[in-house]
């Protein structure tokens, strides 16, 4: 949950500038974490990732 001023959360104090600034940043994060996982099995064969967990859990 959001934190209260009174009986009105923190979000409705915020300015549009401001708010439109914290969905920019909040959309560059997402795209970077996104990039990051696509990179992580960019070169990787299907399933090999499985396979592999498979072997070492065994």
């Amino acid at each position: 949950m959001t934190s209260k001023i009174g009986s009105k959360h923190i979000a409705q104090h915020r300015g549009k500038k401001e708010r439109l600034e914290i969905k920019r940043t909040n959309v560059a994060r997402e795209a970077v974490r996104q990039l990051e996982a696509r990179a992580k099995y960019r070169n990787q064969p299907k399933g090999q990732a499985q396979r592999e967990q498979a072997q070492t859990a065994a």
